[in-house]
């Protein structure tokens, strides 16, 4: 008993999901099961939540220091865009692009992520600005330069090769986009869970002071952790780009509050500290069944989803604040 009692508490926030996934797969069951319970249904939510799932990741390494990223979007678009121009630039907006040449592709997009979230992580770490402020700044910064790009207009002249590819599925079941997620998610856990770095991040979350004066290098954690984060984000924004074969600067606006609402309903702590993978990849797929499931009603206003989101994002936090015993100290 007191063995199933600590796996539970070890895991609680991951059954916790998997219970309302349960009771919500059962009431679609009941209402929409047609509708809802379809291959070709299933096989779409799986293509469709890696591009913000990815941002997710970034985030919740980010909010386990203790801050924050809302650059997410920022990077997302601006790496697209400038992937689209490179493309536009070497094979001509109505031209062809070798499938080889994907691997040069997200080579930059890497290094573009890399770069915005050095950028982050030097404000953050260096400069002392609080990384809310730092991250929203950084993403006004990036949306602008975007929209001086594109003159606020989409763009969807240039090569579609890459963004057929990763529409496609691999044995016309697994979508390409999956797999991409899949990996990432692989590599953040290695990073977690088989090297000191989890460990680390986690007690730099707990008390910066403290990582601090124990050794640790806070700055060099914090350049780590952004630059891993806006990697993520500039990966999420080319799976966006494969996902409507164009670029524009405000593309998936909503997912910043979509990843900052997973990392909480996964279980990692907006004051940093805690926090699993396996939490966060839970909250990513809870959140796509019940957007999936939303959008069987028509008589429900796809308007609504915001709102509901918003409502979901506030509870988690209150509901965080009351579980870790903060309204004691107050």
């Amino acid at each position: 008993m007191d063995t199933v009692k600590r796996i539970y508490n070890k895991n609680r926030e991951v059954y916790r999901l998997l219970l309302i996934i349960v009771l919500w797969m059962i009431f679609m069951a009941i209402t929409k099961f047609k509708k809802f319970y379809s291959f070709k249904n299933f096989q779409t939510i799986a293509s469709q939540f890696p591009e913000y799932g990815l941002m997710a990741l970034g985030c919740m390494l980010c909010m386990m220091t203790g801050g924050i990223d809302l650059s997410c979007v920022g990077v997302a678009n601006l790496t697209s865009i400038l992937v689209v121009n490179l493309l536009i630039a070497q094979f001509g907006a109505e031209g062809s692009m070798p499938l080889g040449y994907t691997v040069v592709l997200f080579a930059v997009a890497v290094v573009l992520g890399a770069v915005a979230g050095a950028f982050n992580g030097f404000l953050i770490s260096t400069v002392g600005v609080p990384p809310i402020l730092a991250t929203l700044g950084v993403n006004e910064l990036l949306t602008g330069i975007s929209i001086v790009l594109t003159g606020g207009s989409p763009v969807s002249s240039f090569p579609k090769e890459f963004c057929e590819l990763f529409s496609t599925n691999i044995g016309g079941v697994v979508p390409v986009r999956l797999v991409m997620f899949i990996v990432v998610a692989i590599v953040i856990w290695f990073m977690l869970e088989k090297t000191d770095y989890g460990l680390k991040i986690k007690l730099l979350g707990t008390n910066q002071n403290v990582a601090k004066f124990s050794g640790l290098n806070n700055v060099g954690l914090l350049m780590k952790t952004y630059i891993t984060a806006g990697i993520c984000s500039a990966l999420g924004g080319m799976l966006m780009m494969s996902n409507y074969a164009s670029v524009r600067a405000d593309y998936g606006s909503q997912y910043t509050m979509q990843a900052i609402l997973i990392v909480v309903l996964g279980g990692v702590s907006p004051n940093g500290g805690t926090g699993k993978l396996s939490g966060v990849c839970t909250a990513i797929v809870l959140l796509k069944l019940l957007e999936s499931g939303i959008n069987r009603f028509h008589n429900i206003s796809s308007y609504y989803i915001s709102l509901i989101w918003g409502g979901v994002l506030i509870l988690a936090l209150v509901m965080d604040y009351f579980s870790n015993g903060q309204h004691k100290k107050v």
